[in-house]
């Protein structure tokens, strides 16, 4: 099968859309595909020189006030790459600028295409800008309106994509390394380095930009006996840094070393309420560690309240602060649900999760061959 995944984000960004992107790009190449994968324009030359596949980027420009984030502009690249690469499928990830154009390409040359939601975009814009929402979700509808499947990571994503007029849904999740991700990685070196007294530690992963809500963790952070470590990035790093002072934050870590300070951990706390899936908390899980998450999007899905971890109402300081108390006071309770996390996502990998895209790919494949016929 020859799929072109059209995606407004891939490495080296370090986001849900990108780590994807790339997993679904590995994937298809192991299981003897032929993938291609149209991307932004990043600002190193030899971004992909460990790609698993053929790159093409288009001109980008930096988001305003979040450069991290590159946004593709217009060009004639993405319709004639699809060409060229002769594609079977067209894989939209997290279509909103470039997956838009890659749904008009596969639509003018007579290519299915399969939209992958990923990204709360109407709550992003409500958050920065406090106005668009109607405006996302009717850009929104366009293009996963136009493809032949759109697939939701949650029952939360799902709900919200039909209540807005989107058909055509299914299911998919995301998976996690739990090879990469696990227990036996705890560092006694590490934990003395960030608690030198021996403190509890509460780690959040993940942006540091205004709709994930770390300031939340302020409270928390302040329990007698809680270190709180921050890991990752954004433009909210030196407010945060500022509301947070006896926080220890540790910059963008990836790969084996975010995955040892993982296991690290004693709970692991995140506060974004707008969350299509919330892959932190899978690795979180994986790393043996009971969660505190909002009770919305994703994690509704992922965190089985009592028994993994616990969900407090979103945008709640004062419960997070006291779902973290509770699990601190009580470390047979964190075990339990730390063994019950590890246990719940041993299943959910990317080759499983993978070989259930391909499975959808081809659904889609087989229904407009009926549809022709």
């Amino acid at each position: 099968m020859r799929v072109v995944i059209v995606t407004e984000s891939f490495p080296p960004d370090v986001n849900g859309v990108a780590h994807c992107a790339l997993q679904t790009a590995r994937h298809l190449v192991r299981r003897g595909h032929t993938p291609l994968v149209i991307a932004p324009a990043v600002a190193d030359p030899a971004a992909d020189a460990d790609a698993p596949c053929a790159v093409v980027r288009v001109p980008s420009l930096p988001l305003p006030g979040y450069p991290q984030v590159r946004v593709a502009l217009p060009s004639r690249r993405v319709a004639a790459a699809i060409a060229a690469h002769r594609a079977d499928l067209v894989h939209l990830a997290g279509p909103f600028v470039l997956g838009v154009r890659g749904m008009t390409a596969a639509a003018r040359l007579g290519i299915p295409a399969v939209a992958v939601y990923q990204t709360d975009l109407a709550g992003y814009a409500r958050t920065y800008v406090g106005t668009g929402e109607s405006t996302a979700w009717r850009r929104l509808r366009a293009v996963h309106g136009a493809a032949d499947r759109t697939l939701a990571p949650s029952s939360a994503a799902a709900r919200d994509l039909a209540a807005h007029g989107i058909g055509r849904i299914r299911l998919w999740g995301r998976g996690v390394d739990t090879v990469r991700f696990r227990p036996e990685l705890r560092d006694d070196a590490l934990r003395r380095e960030l608690a030198p007294n021996g403190e509890l530690l509460v780690g959040y992963v993940g942006r540091l930009a205004p709709e994930k809500r770390v300031d939340l963790l302020a409270g928390a952070g302040s329990l007698p006996g809680v270190r709180l470590v921050i890991v990752g990035d954004g433009p909210s790093g030196p407010a945060l840094r500022g509301a947070l002072p006896d926080a220890r934050f540790l910059g963008r870590r990836t790969g084996d070393d975010l995955a040892r300070i993982f296991a690290s951990f004693d709970l692991f706390a995140h506060t974004g309420p707008f969350e299509t899936f919330c892959q932190t908390v899978q690795e979180a899980m994986a790393s043996g560690l009971p969660v505190v998450a909002p009770a919305a999007g994703g994690p509704l899905d992922l965190v089985d309240h009592g028994r993994t971890g616990l969900l407090v109402p979103p945008g709640d300081p004062e419960a997070l602060r006291t779902a973290v108390a509770g699990l601190a006071a009580s470390p047979a309770r964190r075990a339990a649900y730390g063994r019950a996390g590890r246990a719940a996502v041993e299943g959910r990998t990317w080759e499983a999760l993978g070989d259930e895209l391909i499975g959808h790919y081809a659904e889609v494949l087989r229904e407009r061959t009926a549809v022709a016929a």
